[in-house]
């Protein structure tokens, strides 16, 4: 029931993504029997697209849902597989053409991806570019070469990494790439509640942009930034005293500095007692 006593409208979906860590989409089931891994065929905005279902079925509130809610198609076949494949290699072939035609042009702008939509009625170039560029010469460069129609989208540099993928700072490959569905926002408020260096550079992705990983832990220092600080405590430590200069609530570690500057990180619970 909702809040004015009527019965909640309810629609049972399943949740389909078409790229590696994009974002999931609600799609109607009908009668196919699908689960999480299954390879469908989908009627979106853009045509027929082949995605996975990442979210078996389940029913979601009508508020949740983007109207008009689309259908599953079928279950793909070996035939799409082929199909989606050939549009891979028509994409590589593609994408050496825009190239050609960005450096005929001499327009400023970097080509980061080529896609063709599954029904091949469509191709999108994904490019990045300081300010507004005019390409309406180009497209009708590309449709005439094409015959079909052309898409150019602007992107900004985090999805520019997205698409791209690498090892972040902390030598594993992005969040972004492999598993994080929508940027959400970072601030550099963050770093300062998880005590982090204010640095850019060690702050900052390949993106140039904030780290996405600031946002992960950021909760957790917030809970724990109501308890009182220990830092500035003094304490012994394996028969030594030393002062908590810094404190890790997610690890439950601190720093000690004892008086001649050593520095030790250790378990909260090896600090043996806190002197006044």
């Amino acid at each position: 029931m909702n809040e004015t006593g009527q019965e909640r409208k309810t629609f049972t979906v399943v949740g389909v993504r078409f790229k590696k860590a994009g974002k999931i989409y609600y799609f109607e089931p009908g009668e196919l029997k699908l689960k999480p891994g299954t390879e469908v065929i989908v009627e979106t905005v853009r045509g027929l697209e082949y995605g996975h279902v990442m979210v078996g079925p389940k029913e979601i509130p009508e508020e949740e849902i983007t109207q008009p809610l689309k259908k599953v198609l079928r279950v793909a076949t070996e035939k799409d597989r082929e199909k989606l494949l050939e549009n891979k290699e028509k994409e590589k072939k593609a994408f050496e053409i825009g190239l050609e035609k960005i450096s005929q042009h001499k327009l400023a702008m970097k080509l980061i991806d080529v896609e063709y939509t599954f029904d091949r009625n469509k191709i999108i170039f994904y490019f990045t570019a300081d300010g507004r560029v005019d390409f309406r010469e180009l497209v009708r460069d590309l449709a005439a070469v094409f015959r079909v129609r052309i898409e150019l989208r602007q992107i900004g540099v985090r999805d520019e990494a997205k698409m791209l993928g690498g090892l972040g700072p902390c030598g594993r490959p992005l969040c972004c790439s492999t598993f994080l569905g929508d940027f959400e926002p970072v601030s550099i408020k963050m770093a300062k509640e998880q005590n982090l260096s204010l640095n850019p550079t060690k702050i900052s992705g390949i993106c140039g942009r904030l780290m996405c990983c600031l946002k992960f832990e950021c909760d957790q220092y917030k809970t724990a930034g109501g308890k009182e600080s220990s830092v500035g405590v003094t304490v012994t430590y394996q028969g030594r005293q030393g002062v908590i200069v810094e404190e890790n609530p997610e690890e439950e570690t601190v720093i000690l500095e004892f008086p001649d500057k050593e520095r030790v990180e250790t378990p909260i619970t090896e600090i043996e007692d806190y002197m006044e």
